[in-house]
C-alpha cells in the first residue's frame, strides 16, 4: 500500500492521481457491469500482465520461459473456472500463504541481491495471482450480492490506502518505521490509519447488512485483517523488487510502475477477504 509511505508532493504523485482517476471509473464499471465469465476474463487479462513482471521478480530472462510461465498460469485459472468448487480451496491456499509471510516478513533483517532464476518464486506465483483471481470471481458470482462484494473490498483497499497515505505524513515520523529494510517509508502510524479506515468501511458494511453486533465484529474483524495483509502484500513485492534492484516491477502505469505495484494488496487481501467472509457466512 503506498499510502503508508511518507513522501513529498511530486510530479509522480500527480501522473499517479491522474493513472489512477482514468482507471477507478473503468473497475467500478466492469464489476458492476460485467457478467462474472466476462469479468472474470477482463480480470485473468490483468494477472496476465502481472504474470509477465512476475517473471522479472523471479529471474525468468528466455523468452521461451516468459511466454509459458504466464500461460501456465492462465490454464490453472481456466481449471478453477471449469472446477468451480477449487475456488475457495485455492484461495484460502492463498490466504494462508500470506499470513505466512506476515510472520516471516519481520524476521527479514538483510535483503541480499539474488542473480539467476529464484525457483521458490515460481510455484509461489501461482498462489499470488490465481488465489486472488479465485476469490474475486467467487465473490463475484454469488447470488445477488457478488458484485457489491468485490466492489466493497476495492473501496476497502481504496479508503485505507488514503488514510494510510494522509496519517502518515500527517503524524509519520522516521522513528516509527514500519518495515525499515523493506520498505524505509512506511510508517506504524500510516498503518494505524489504514486500520481506523479498514474500521469505517467495516462499520457502514455492517450497518448495510443490518448485522448483529457479533456479526458486526466478525466483519471487522475480517476487514482489519484483509487490510493488515494488504500491507504484507506490498511489503513482500518490496522485498522481491530490492532483490533484483528494482525500483517498479515494470513501466506499464504512469505514476504507479507496473501491474503488480498497482494491485500487490490486493492480491494479498482478496484471498484472506473472501476466505473470511466465507467463514463468518457473508459469502456463501
Amino acid at each position: 500500500m503506498g499510502g503508508v509511505d511518507v513522501l513529498p508532493v511530486s510530479n509522480a504523485l500527480k501522473r499517479r492521481t491522474i493513472t489512477a482517476l482514468s482507471l477507478v471509473p473503468l473497475v467500478i464499471a466492469a464489476v458492476l457491469w460485467l457478467p462474472t465469465p466476462a469479468f472474470a476474463l477482463v480480470l485473468a487479462g490483468v494477472l496476465m500482465l502481472a504474470a509477465v513482471e512476475w517473471c522479472t521478480l523471479a529471474g525468468l530472462t528466455r523468452p521461451i520461459a516468459r511466454a509459458l510461465y504466464p500461460t501456465s498460469i492462465l490454464g490453472v485459472m481456466a481449471l478453477v473456472w471449469i472446477w468451480p468448487q477449487a475456488q475457495p480451496w485455492f484461495f484460502g491456499l492463498s490466504a494462508l500463504w500470506w499470513v505466512v509471510q506476515a510472520f516471516a516478513l519481520p524476521q527479514i533483517r538483510e535483503i541480499p541481491r539474488v542473480e539467476g532464476v529464484q525457483w521458490s518464486l515460481l510455484p509461489a506465483g501461482f498462489l499470488v495471482l490465481v488465489g486472488p483471481w479465485a476469490a474475486l470471481i467467487h465473490l463475484h458470482g454469488l447470488p445477488d450480492s457478488g458484485p457489491a462484494l468485490v466492489l466493497f473490498l476495492l473501496f476497502l483497499m481504496w479508503t485505507a490506502d488514503s488514510m494510510a497515505y494522509f496519517v502518515g505524513r500527517a503524524w509519520g515520523d522516521g522513528r516509527a518505521k514500519l518495515a525499515p529494510v523493506l520498505s524505509p517509508g512506511k510508517t506504524r502510524v500510516g498503518v494505524y490509519g489504514a486500520i481506523v479506515g479498514a474500521a469505517v468501511c467495516g462499520l457502514a458494511f455492517s450497518r448495510i447488512l443490518s448485522a448483529s453486533p457479533t456479526a458486526t465484529l466478525l466483519i471487522l474483524l475480517v476487514c482489519g485483517v484483509a487490510v493488515v495483509i494488504s500491507i504484507v502484500g506490498d511489503l513482500y513485492e518490496s522485498l522481491l523488487k530490492r532483490r533484483r534492484g528494482l525500483k517498479d516491477s515494470s513501466h506499464l502505469l504512469p505514476g504507479h510502475g507496473g501491474m503488480l505495484d498497482r494491485i500487490d494488496s490486493l492480491t494479498a487481501a482478496a484471498p484472506v477477504f473472501a476466505l473470511g467472509l466465507t467463514l463468518i457466512g457473508v459469502a456463501t
